[in-house]
């Protein structure tokens, strides 16, 4: 099947970004910054800290992209409700990271903060975003959420971050679809490119969970975009993810005991890079 042709071709974003074939981008899910239910008040010097530690653990594996996430400011504010103190956490955690390594590194500012994200991006010069509803709608855990593509490429132009590129999900995980069900998978990955995504990603139901590479299959066949897995792949399901995927994000597995609130594990690191580089 042959994805219909809805935007003029453009480069490509991970060839851009990264310069190796099917790279990995390695997930650190900040501690609770402040503002966020789940912060007990320690100094924000030690959330930074251990950003640092898992970045060198990172990039001394080898992985080919770092993303920071506020992953433990849960339960997480809507994109309008995003705070400012959430945006200075994250940027301030982002300059940390920067500064230690020299891996290009990402932001995802959950739930769904393209804005928020878009400009801490710019302030540290940051190479994406992920955007996990893009096109479209669904019902989050969050509530009724709208995909951010209109306004988040609006303000990308207007603060000059055209280099910014957009790594939205297709079928993102954490919540129902009863709003697209009649809309397949491959018309929604249709749909990211059509609202111009840089990069697609298919993805599980929940962190952790393994991506299906019928999932890849199906976002592949509607798009001319690169499209990568979002989550779960670990080195036995590399050599079936990475014959169909371009790249990968990885953040729970990579994690201590697999669990994602511990601290990246170099070990699981070098397992998965090394099945990673027999599969490029």
């Amino acid at each position: 099947m042959t994805a219909p042709v809805v935007m003029p071709p453009k480069d490509n974003a991970l060839e851009r970004l990264f310069g190796v074939k099917k790279p990995i981008i390695g997930v650190i899910h900040l501690q609770a910054l402040p503002g966020a239910p789940r912060y007990d008040g320690a100094p924000v010097r030690e959330i930074y800290a251990a950003a640092v530690k898992d970045a060198k653990t990172l990039a001394e594996g080898g992985v080919d992209g770092i993303m920071i996430e506020n992953a433990g400011d849960m339960p997480f504010s809507r994109p309008e409700d995003i705070g400012y103190e959430t945006v200075a956490g994250l940027t301030a955690a982002c300059e940390a990271v920067r500064a230690a390594v020299d891996t290009p590194i990402g932001i995802t500012c959950v739930a769904n903060g393209a804005i928020p994200g878009l400009a801490v991006a710019k302030a540290v010069g940051a190479k994406w975003v992920r955007v996990n509803q893009w096109a479209n709608a669904y019902v989050a855990n969050e509530g009724f959420l709208n995909g951010a593509s209109s306004q988040a490429l609006r303000y990308r132009a207007n603060i000059g971050a055209k280099d910014v590129a957009i790594l939205a999900d297709v079928h993102v995980k954490f919540g129902a679809h009863a709003i697209t069900a009649d809309r397949t998978i491959t018309e929604q990955a249709t749909d990211a490119e059509w609202f111009d995504a840089d990069v697609l990603i298919a993805t599980g139901q929940r962190t952790g969970s393994p991506t299906q590479p019928e999932e890849v299959d199906q976002v592949r066949a509607g798009t001319h975009l690169p499209v990568i897995v979002g989550s779960g792949l670990s080195p036995e399901q590399v050599p079936a993810l990475m014959s169909v995927a371009d790249g990968a994000i990885v953040g729970q597995w990579l994690k201590k005991d697999n669990v994602w609130w511990n601290p990246i594990d170099p070990e699981r690191v070098e397992r998965l890079m090394t099945a990673v580089r027999k599969a490029r």
